[in-house]
């Protein structure tokens, strides 16, 4: 009798089993018939709408935070279980699999939105394009040495990306430097420097519909030619090495959003992705015509009907005046075609290029926006006459000991639309950051609360309780998440409630072996997961969260017989390399982890842990396993937040400010089962006003005068007792963000949260009624309200024919189609 095969000869036996699978010619022509059809022609999606000719949505992003693609895939293809059995049956692990996948880590945290977009649009029908840049590295992988953070490359493609596509036949140009010149022939822009722009698509599939839209990131390539006479002249090899300077471009992702850096390579990648990106734009409108390159299409008169940009810049205006339009034609039609999203409310974070900067790489540009300028101050003058200080105030140069184009004001003179992210956040742009905008123009202003997709960010992450809630109520909710509404009615369902407990529960343990593995931190699963993951930044407060840790840390030690609800504290998220307090703050948490960690009294009723190197794929593990989500910035200060959600939809309950999205979550959910603390935007405003004085709160509270006393003396860094004077120097006398001002909310808050914790039921219907009043912040929500109030599309849940339909079934599909579509207002 023979013995099992190892695994290890499973996986050889791979390699030639399928050799001979081709039994005859016939099959062979087809095979090769669908690989022609699907890796060659591919682009059945962009055939549909060329015939079609649908209104097409550009979304414009730097950054996509994409992570992995296989396992989403699976899901929006509904393969996941085929491919599950299939590889099991070839002795391979999927989830094996799925780990050896790097994540596409093309953004910072804090834009998580346009990767769920993406998806969303696909499912909602949209014809829809996701245009950014394929940086060759991307958000850089962190690493923890002796608590202080270190940066290394995450060289993600090294070996290779399968989800791509290079599509050199429309590598486009695009121009920076030389020279204007005005001559009898009009204005021209010469002697440039030309880099190419090589797209790579990669699909973005629907779910269930048989769409797959695209995303289209564009490379950096030098051109070939080459000076003849540097060449006769030994010059060939610094020819060579030049390529590099042009291809920088797409080298590496910026790590900062929340600080504007004005380096030249980062206005470059703006440019680029802008300039090739509309190239493209105008290629496609001009040859889209049901299949035909119709002579109606040199006419531009329709562009903002067929094509809606987002966000917007002002080389729309340049690329459409390159094809004979007058500047007011061209800039028109920008504006009709554009709409802005704005993401920030952080003066620090806007752009603002300097003149010198722009005039030497574009100076053509900087002409346009001269007269864009003037043109706009005009009208602002003609609306309110004799107020220079509010021209001042509203013009797109700022004048200073640097001139500088102020960017924002552009995107919303350039735009039909501007919005913010949620509706505290849009409140905010109107009556300040932009409030004379709106006094001028309050027609555009708009807001579009932000949303993720349920499909990553349930159904993939947390299949237990997926799977739980479609016994429930079914599997509709997966593409309509209003859907979760009927959980309601089993807020007070015993089997219920022990079974979205179960989950919870399976989830803890997985990621407590997946912590001690990787971090050699024995973890008590029955202790409260208590979860902060996010950029480090001071506005987000993770200095809060740690001032609380210490308190529970004194507090146990002060009476080590007590009982304390058990808690693990995690906190996780990149500092931008050159932001030092952020750095410090993770040097803190370190620090503190410790000496909590191994202090002999506390044993396991508190451990703090420090996530190296957050990014999707540890977010998919940590967020099904987390009890308590801290959404604790100040208030006014974060746009939206989209954590915020994932915490909320996967059965986290959430402590937090009324600030961002928590404010509508809350809404949603009814403050009774949020847990709210803190300052409220209005007491943040009227302590501006009348000054914050953090040591009035440092003498008044006692156990937070322990807390910075302990920080100050070295209490956390014994060898290096002056190591965190920088943090309490800055918490004591210039501390922007207020943490003092809601610390003794903040324990009070947590205290609730722990007595709660103590009653299991009680805390599991509450994260009930979280789920079921979720379905508000799904990104299908979202993208439908830009669809109909900002793009002008009307989505769809029509499933358009699979490649393998018969071709009267199809027909019949798009006929059922069209009549749908004319009923739509």
């Amino acid at each position: 009798m023979s013995r099992p095969l190892s695994d290890y000869e499973k996986r050889k036996q791979i390699s030639v089993r399928g050799l001979a699978g081709v039994e005859n010619v016939s099959d062979l022509k087809k095979n090769f018939n669908r690989h022609l059809h699907f890796t060659l022609v591919k682009d059945r999606n962009v055939q549909y709408y060329y015939e079609k000719d649908p209104k097409r949505i550009y979304y414009l992003s730097l950054e996509f935070y994409m992570g992995r693609t296989l396992q989403n895939t699976m899901v929006n293809l509904g393969l996941q279980n085929a491919c599950d059995e299939a590889t099991y049956q070839l002795g391979l692990d999927m989830e094996e699999l799925q780990e050896i996948e790097e994540d596409a880590g093309l953004g910072n945290g804090g834009l998580g939105a346009p990767a769920c977009f993406l998806d969303s649009m696909a499912t909602l029908g949209l014809a829809a394009y996701g245009y950014g840049i394929r940086y060759e590295f991307g958000i850089f992988n962190q690493k923890i040495s002796g608590g202080w953070q270190v940066e290394e490359a995450d060289d993600w493609l090294r070996y290779g990306n399968p989800w791509e596509k290079a599509r050199p036949e429309y590598m486009i140009p695009v121009h920076f430097y030389g020279h204007v010149d005005h001559g009898p022939d009009g204005t021209k822009w010469i002697d440039t420097q030309v880099v190419l722009a090589l797209p790579y698509d990669t699909p973005v599939p629907g779910y269930r519909n048989n769409t797959v839209n695209t995303m289209r990131l564009w490379s950096a390539r030098a051109p070939n030619e080459f000076n003849l006479k540097d060449f006769n002249v030994g010059g060939y090899i610094q020819a060579v090495l030049d390529r590099n300077l042009a291809e920088n471009i797409s080298r590496v992702l910026y790590p900062n959003d929340n600080f504007f850096e004005g380096k030249e390579l980062r206005l470059k990648q703006e440019y680029f992705v802008v300039a090739a990106t509309l190239q493209d734009i105008i290629r496609r409108f001009k040859s889209s015509k049901f299949g035909s390159r119709d002579p109606v299409r040199t006419s531009f008169d329709a562009f903002p009907d067929k094509v809606l940009a987002s966000p917007t810049g002002v080389t729309v205006g340049r690329g459409v005046s390159q094809h004979w339009l007058s500047l007011c034609q061209a800039w028109e039609i920008t504006v009709k075609t554009c709409a802005y999203t704005n993401h920030t409310v952080l003066p620090e974070a806007l752009e603002r290029w300097p003149i010198h900067l722009l005039e030497t790489l574009l100076p053509r540009h900087l002409e346009i926006i001269y007269e864009i300028n003037q043109r706009f101050l005009d009208k602002v003058y003609a609306m309110f006459p004799g107020d220079h200080d509010r021209l001042r105030r509203m013009s797109l140069v700022e004048e200073g000991s640097i001139k500088r184009i102020n960017m924002a004001h552009l995107c919303i003179v350039g735009s039909h639309a501007v919005n913010g992210v949620a509706r505290i956040h849009s409140d905010i742009l109107k009556k300040t950051v932009f409030k004379d905008f709106y006094e001028f123009e309050p027609h555009k202003f708009q807001n579009k609360t932000n949303g993720i997709t349920p499909r990553r960010w349930l159904v993939l992450c947390n299949p237990g309780l997926a799977e739980v809630i479609a016994e429930r109520i079914g599997e509709e909710y997966i593409s309509d998440l209003d859907h979760l509404k009927k959980l309601l009615a089993f807020v007070n369902d015993e089997g219920f409630i022990r079974d979205v407990a179960k989950v919870k529960q399976e989830n803890k343990l997985k990621f407590s072996a997946y912590l001690e593995k990787e971090y050699k931190v024995k973890i008590n699963p029955n202790s409260l997961f208590d979860v902060q993951v996010k950029r480090i930044h001071e506005y987000k407060r993770q200095l809060l969260n740690c001032l609380h840790v210490i308190t529970l840390y004194n507090r146990i030690k002060r009476e080590p017989n007590q009982h304390f609800v058990p808690r693990t504290i995690m906190i996780g998220g990149k500092a931008a390399p050159g932001y030092h307090m952020a750095k410090m703050i993770i040097k803190l948490i370190t620090a503190i982890g410790d000496i909590v960690n191994n202090d002999p009294v506390i044993g396991d009723r508190l451990k703090m842990i420090f996530l190296e190197n957050y990014r999707v794929s540890l977010a998919e593990k940590v967020i099904p396993a987390a009890d308590l989500s801290e959404q604790i910035s100040t208030a006014g200060t974060e746009a939206s937040g989209t954590g915020n959600m994932k915490f909320m939809l996967n059965g986290a309950l959430t402590i937090g400010t009324m600030d961002g999205a928590n404010v509508e979550m809350a809404e949603e959910a009814g403050e009774d089962n949020f847990f709210i603390f803190g300052m409220r935007v209005e007491d943040v405003e009227e302590m501006d006003k009348k000054g914050y004085c953090a040591k009035d709160y440092y003498d008044r509270i006692p156990e937070l005068k322990q807390v910075i006393d302990q920080l100050s003396s070295g209490y956390f860094s014994p060898k290096q007792p002056q190591l965190f004077k920088d943090i309490v120097n800055m918490l004591m006398n210039h501390d922007r963000f207020k943490v003092f001002a809601d610390y003794e909310a903040y324990i009070k808050c947590q205290e609730d949260v722990s007595a709660l914790y103590k009653n299991t039921k009680e805390w599991t219907k509450k994260v009930i009624i979280n789920i079921a009043t979720s379905g508000k912040f799904s990104s299908d929500r979202t993208i439908a309200q830009y669809a109909r109030e900002i793009w002008g599309v009307e989505p769809t849940h029509h499933k358009i024919p699979a490649p393998d339909d018969p071709r009267e079934l199809a027909l019949n599909s798009c006929l059922c189609l069209a009549e749908v579509k004319q009923r739509e207002p």
